[in-house]
Parts: C-alpha cells; structure tokens; sequence
C-alpha cells in the first residue's frame, strides 16, 4: 500500500520503519518464489504414486519423501535454500528442510503431524500473475500495545485447528493480556522461530481484512511485559494461494473490537 503523499520518511521514523518493513513483505510474498507461487501440496502415501505436475512417483518413508524417475537423476538438491549436491540417481530421499531445483520450479518437503506431503512452487503459478501487492491500514502508533506474558502450565492444552480442517491438541507457549479499547483481552501464543506467535480475528476480519491474520512478537522481558505491535499483523500464507494449510484462531483468540493496524488484504488485478 503506497503512504499518503504527505508522509516524510525523515520526520517520522515510526512510519518509515513500518514502510520499509510493509515493502519487504511485498516483495516476498511476490517474488519468483514467494508465498504466491506454491501451486500444489500433495500429502504421500505409503505406496509410490504419480501426481499432476510433479516428475517421477512419490511416497512417504520412515526416512522421508522418497521420489523414483529418470528425470529425478541431476536435479539440485538444496538443504535450507542452499545447494548441497546433484542428485546422483533416479531416486532421492527428501528430509526436512530440503528443496529440489526442478528448472525454476521447486519440489519441496512438507510434514504436519507426522504426516508427510510433497509441495511444487512454479514462478509462474496464476495466483502470483495476478498478484498487485497487500492491501495494509496505515501505520497507527494507537495499536502499539505493551501487553503482560502468562506461560503456559505443562498440562495447559489447546486444539489447533487448520483450514483444511485437521485438529491436534498441544501445549501453547503461553498468553498475552492486553488491554484493548473495548476491555481486557488475551492471546494464546506459540513459540515460532525464536518469537511469540499469535493467531488473530478482530472485528475487521472477513469485511475490512481477511478472515484471520498473524502476529509476531518479540520473547518478553524480564518483568513478563511484552510489545503488541498489530502495525505488523500479517496475512497467512493461505491468503495467497489455497494450497496452505494455515492454523486458524484458536479459541480466545477471536478479539471482537476491530484491530485497524497492519495488513488488510491481497491486492489482485482484475
């Protein structure tokens, strides 16, 4: 979302952070293989088969994704984005973390629960083409909140559920209090890569933003406080493309005061 033409990147740090951090989201989500370009995720059997768009046949294994085809045999193999290799026959065990250069496409590993799936991202997928940007609320200092963090007791538990539908039980991190306009409310959060992680609904969401959005936040201090930036709320993955299988809010975690702060929507040509 372009800022007014009033903004002033050198009067108002605030704002171009945000800027600067709503740009980067764009150009990831729609780079060549961002967000917008996974096209298929196709969960494996024990048994090798063939799937539409993907070369060789695949299965899942105790080791892992095991793929079998002569046009397997030289493929990149790249462990966390980075070459590790050629493939040096026609059949490849993909573990986690591992992707396939199949031109400039990707076969990539995927597991959920035990559960093991293999992705394709294509460049040139129809929900990247059509892809315009993210649609974002300006940046508000209002929705700047500095919340209290509650770890989870060990037999606190909580039913995650996708949008595909699968359900799991699982100890959550903990909870952030936070005092919002209309009242207290609280976040179930998760541990996601070194951040608390929320899930979110709030008053906006299926009419001013998508139905649901992310929240990161950084670990709390000392004293338990922890900073509620919702200027970074964040559309999930499954807002670009149907082929994610995004947790939704859990339960509590639909805020009914509307949380006018971060991204709103994907910006799709007509």
């Amino acid at each position: 979302m372009a800022l007014p033409d009033s903004f002033d990147s050198s009067t108002d740090t605030f704002a171009a952070d945000w800027a600067s951090w709503h740009e980067a989201r764009e150009r990831g989500t729609g780079s060549p293989l961002g967000l917008a370009s996974l096209v298929a995720t196709h969960w494996l059997a024990g048994a090798p088969s063939e799937y539409d768009g993907v070369p060789g046949t695949w299965h899942a294994a105790p080791e892992g994704i095991v793929g079998t085809g002569g046009e397997l045999h030289g493929l990149t193999l790249l462990q966390d984005g980075r070459p590790i290799g050629a493939i040096p026959g026609s059949t490849v065990t993909l573990t986690a973390g591992q992707d396939i250069e199949w031109g400039e496409k990707r076969l990539r590993y995927f597991e959920r629960d035990g559960a093991l799936a293999l992705r394709l991202l294509d460049p040139d997928a129809q929900t990247r083409a059509v892809l315009q940007g993210i649609d974002a609320f300006p940046p508000t200092e209002e929705f700047v909140l500095l919340g209290r963090f509650r770890p989870a007791g060990q037999d606190t538990s909580v039913e995650f559920t996708t949008i595909d539908g699968h359900h799991s039980e699982d100890t959550p991190a903990g909870f952030v209090d936070l005092d919002l306009p209309d009242g207290p409310a609280s976040l179930t959060v998760t541990l996601e890569r070194g951040r608390l992680h929320a899930v979110f609904a709030d008053g906006t969401s299926g009419t001013e933003s998508y139905r649901f959005r992310f929240l990161d936040l950084a670990l709390p201090a000392e004293d338990g406080t922890v900073v509620a930036d919702f200027n970074r709320a964040y559309l999930p993955p499954c807002a670009f493309s149907d082929f994610y299988v995004c947790p939704l809010p859990p339960a509590g975690n639909g805020l009914g005061f509307p949380i006018r702060a971060g991204e709103k929507n994907v910006l799709l040509a007509h």
